[in-house]
């Protein structure tokens, strides 16, 4: 089919296409000459003649056609090979030389030989890196990974945007480590923005001495670089060496850039400047440090967001839409400590939808900073279908410890409804509706992974109503399971509108049920309204389709069956309870009929009330 489909193409004039189609029929059977050749013939009609001179060299053995199209493709690179060789023997110093030899030998798979001349040409014009996007993919190729890292991290901090932006793609997603910083200089000592970023980073890890050392470095490059000479000498004049300060301090204060001079005239203990910067320039400036930042924060530059971030509020402390984006900067670094810090700043916005959004987020993160944490949730139900009133509540206190995969807990949990059973006088065995029990227990559970979390729990049951099967009061009780729980596009939060989806999934083994393990699905997509701003309390609400289904390991009846229909969830804004209100219609079928003493199908209107709070 693949190839096929790729002569298809070819009559159609989709070259390209056709190609890619051949490509995935020789990985497919490699085997097949016929389809290789066709692959090798496309990549040199689409410029890929090194790809193609490889294929033709691994037949040219077999086939005269693949020896003859080797030849034209290899015997063009070899003499340009030949003759830069020559050329340069003559002019060492030709920088074209080198970098046309080094391209045409990264053609022919001469890796060393290109690494050789791409590393010349990168030496006579540093300032053409571009060449340092060539020297890691070449270097990576002949195994000079930490070599290849440190261009790449040169490239990505060029000033040149296309080679910076293409030099960041091929970077690992996580920050650099300082020795990579270093490796990185000594290939490119004229990178001002590298030397400056590593100068910084030494300065929040307390490397004072480095970071003095990057700065001057900056500073005997870039002379104008205010900041540079600013912070460069308020590290001189903390370790004492007020001389050497005050001559770097003096030109920051010449420099005209009056708010940085106001700055060095407070450590300097003199009279601030009378005449401020002009309004308008202050504004400039701070629109551009939040653009540089909301930019950066979205594309994951994190490291850039949270600098820029910084540098907007030290001209804007008042600026909301700020802290809330360095709160969000700082949890995505994994800081939550700073992060909850600038959410409870934000949340004092006047914007009611930032607060919103900090409060949420401060709410969230709180709970797992403090060493015990005691969840408490509860969620009475009524059914139509057993016109019965449920009621399931637990309260638990883990123990959070830093480092710790799992966190042991002790929790309390109820489970009960107000009818007990149905089924006597009806002809058949009574069918208990709940557990009608409190349950103490130990357990342990795993942080939560990606909406993933395990636990397991021993404990003892403690009946309020006994059963005609188990009259006794207490019975040991061991149970545990596997929970996942996912929201996709807009919840019930804050602001939220649009379409949306949830799953929550469970596994619980629980040995008293016959040492049965239930497994649970309970589904959602729908819509998220737009919340009220006025009238009606602030309502807020979703509408969605339930997709239900619930089975067990034993195939009892009771525990195999698939629920569907419509639902309603809502709350409203301000409640001192942050009460969740759930109505929904349900369809239900039973997927194992055996021993059921009611019918295939049955209908049922729930009704519920879900309350949670963390301390």
């Amino acid at each position: 089919m693949r190839k096929d489909l790729a002569y298809t193409l070819l009559k159609v004039g989709e070259t390209t296409a056709a190609r890619d189609q051949f490509a995935e029929a020789m990985r497919l059977d490699p085997g097949d000459d016929q389809v290789a050749l066709e692959y090798a013939f496309l990549c040199y009609e689409t410029h890929q003649e090194a790809t193609a001179r490889r294929v033709f060299d691994r037949y040219r053995e077999s086939s005269a056609t693949a020896a003859q199209a080797f030849e034209n493709i290899d015997r063009p690179l070899r003499e340009g090979i030949e003759r830069w060789e020559q050329a340069l023997k003559v002019s060492p110093g030709n920088f074209s030389g080198h970098q046309e030899l080094a391209r045409l030998a990264e053609q022919r798979d001469e890796l060393p030989l290109a690494a050789e001349h791409y590393e010349r040409a990168w030496r006579l014009r540093p300032d053409h890196r571009e060449l340092l996007l060539d020297l890691g993919r070449v270097w990576k190729q002949v195994d000079r990974s930490e070599d290849a890292g440190a261009a790449l991290l040169a490239a990505s901090r060029a000033s040149e945007a296309r080679v910076a932006e293409q030099a960041r793609a091929l970077l690992p997603a996580r920050y650099p480590y300082v020795y990579e910083f270093e490796r990185a200089l000594v290939l490119d000592p004229s990178n001002i923005e590298l030397r400056r970023e590593l100068a910084y980073l030494q300065l929040q890890m307390e490397r004072k001495t480095e970071a003095e050392a990057q700065l001057s470095g900056v500073v005997e490059r870039v002379p104008e670089d205010l900041t540079a000479l600013a912070q460069l000498g308020l590290l001189k004049l903390a370790r004492g060496d007020e001389t050497g300060a005050r001559a770097l301090l003096n030109r920051v204060l010449e420099g005209g850039d009056e708010e940085l001079a106001d700055r060095v005239r407070s450590a300097l203990r003199l009279p601030s400047a009378l005449r401020g910067r002009p309004d308008e320039a202050r504004a400039t400036d701070l629109n551009q440090a939040k653009e540089l930042a909301f930019k950066s924060l979205e594309k994951g530059y994190l490291q850039d967001a949270l600098r820029y971030l910084t540098i907007a509020h030290e001209n804007d402390p008042v600026d909301f839409d700020v802290m809330l984006k360095l709160g969000w900067a700082n949890n995505l670094l994994k800081d939550d400590r700073d992060a909850v810090k600038w959410f409870n700043l934000a949340r004092k916005s006047p914007d009611r939808k930032t607060a919103a959004e900090a409060a949420g987020a401060s709410r969230n993160l709180t709970p797992g900073l403090q060493r015990l944490r005691t969840t408490v949730w509860v969620f009475p139900t009524f059914s139509s279908r057993w016109h019965d009133l449920f009621a399931y509540a637990q309260a638990k206190t883990e123990l959070n410890l830093n480092g710790w995969p799992v966190r042991p807990y002790a929790s309390l949990r109820f489970v009960g409804d107000t009818h007990g059973a149905v089924g006597p006088g009806l002809g058949f065995a009574p069918q208990y509706l709940s557990e009608g029990a409190a349950i103490a227990a130990l357990g342990i559970a795993t942080r939560t992974w990606r909406g993933a979390t395990g636990w397991f729990e021993a404990g003892e049951e403690l009946r309020y109503r006994p059963t005609a099967n188990d009259p006794s009061r207490a019975s040991p009780d061991y149970r545990g399971g596997l929970s996942y729980a996912k929201g996709f596009g807009h919840l019930l939060t804050g602001g939220s509108h649009g379409m949306f989806a949830e799953t929550n999934d469970d596994a619980v083994y629980v040995r008293r049920f016959e040492k049965d393990t239930l497994f649970y699905s309970q589904n959602r997509t729908g819509y998220t309204l737009r919340q009220r701003e006025t009238g009606l309390g602030g309502l807020h609400a979703q509408l969605y389709w339930n997709w239900n289904v619930t089975t067990d390991t034993q195939r009892l009846y009771w525990a195999n069956y698939v629920e569907t229909g419509p639902g309603m969830r809502f709350r409203w804004r301000g409640r001192a309870a942050p009460l969740l209100f759930s109505v929904n219609f349900l369809r239900g079928a039973y997927l194992v009929n055996a021993g059921n003493p009611r019918g295939p199908n049955f209908n049922d209107v729930r009704v519920g009330v879900w309350y949670a709070f963390s301390r």
